[in-house]
């Protein structure tokens, strides 16, 4: 065990590791399986107790490659649509587009702003805020104010239960990050019942060959 937290404490002051937390938030953004908020929240809690990272580069970090995946998305799903591939057809992600797209319309300034939060939430709006035309403009703004959001509160837990943990970066993590995952789905599940934005399954996405009004 000591030997596993000398190596995590030993990567985490490598430059390379803050190169990771951009990539993988750019990635997050328009692919849910990569695990953005985990790596944050994760070093994060090395950083309570070790110093490294810098918990403020990695906010910055974070931010910047989670506002760049937000608007890499938004700009593949003005490109591509929201069929195009397999995974995007799957009953799942089908429905969060419908969901998506339906908000969009309702609440465009809270929706993009909250489902920053949400890993396949997220990715949704992204696309459909893309396929749609929503004003690029203000997908930009509201965009970089949820990253910065984002990166904080992501930090924030990993320094908040990893400082519990000064001798075991390992255990730290791992708690932190559980604790961000069971959030994430408190976060989910209320706003769900809260806006009653459970996806119709009667709702049809437009096609490609002929996308929808444009969102202003």
């Amino acid at each position: 065990m000591q030997a596993i937290n000398d190596f995590i404490l030993a990567a985490a002051g490598q430059p390379w590791v803050l190169l990771l937390v951009l990539a993988c938030c750019v990635i997050d953004g328009f692919f849910p399986p990569i695990p953005s908020e985990s790596v944050v929240v994760g070093l994060a809690a090395v950083s309570a107790t070790a110093g490294v990272p810098n918990a403020w580069l990695l906010v910055l970090v974070a931010a910047i490659g989670a506002f760049s995946g937000d608007n890499l998305a938004y700009l593949i799903g003005r490109k591509v649509g929201v069929q195009r591939w397999r995974w995007m057809r799957t009953q799942r992600m089908q429905g969060a587009f419908r969901w998506a797209g339906r908000e969009l319309r309702r609440r465009a300034a809270s929706l993009i702003m909250v489902a920053r939060f949400i890993p396949v939430g997220r990715v949704a709006v992204n696309l459909t805020a893309g396929a749609t035309h929503f004003s690029h403009g203000k997908f930009v703004a509201l965009t970089a104010m949820s990253a910065v959001l984002w990166g904080g509160y992501s930090v924030v837990i990993g320094v908040f239960f990893g400082q519990w943990f000064e001798h075991n970066h390992l255990l730290g993590a791992i708690i932190a990050i559980a604790c961000a995952v069971v959030l994430g789905i408190i976060i989910d599940r209320v706003i769900s019942k809260v806006r009653g934005s459970v996806p119709l399954e009667g709702e049809n996405i437009p096609e490609e060959d002929a996308p929808p009004p444009p969102l202003v």
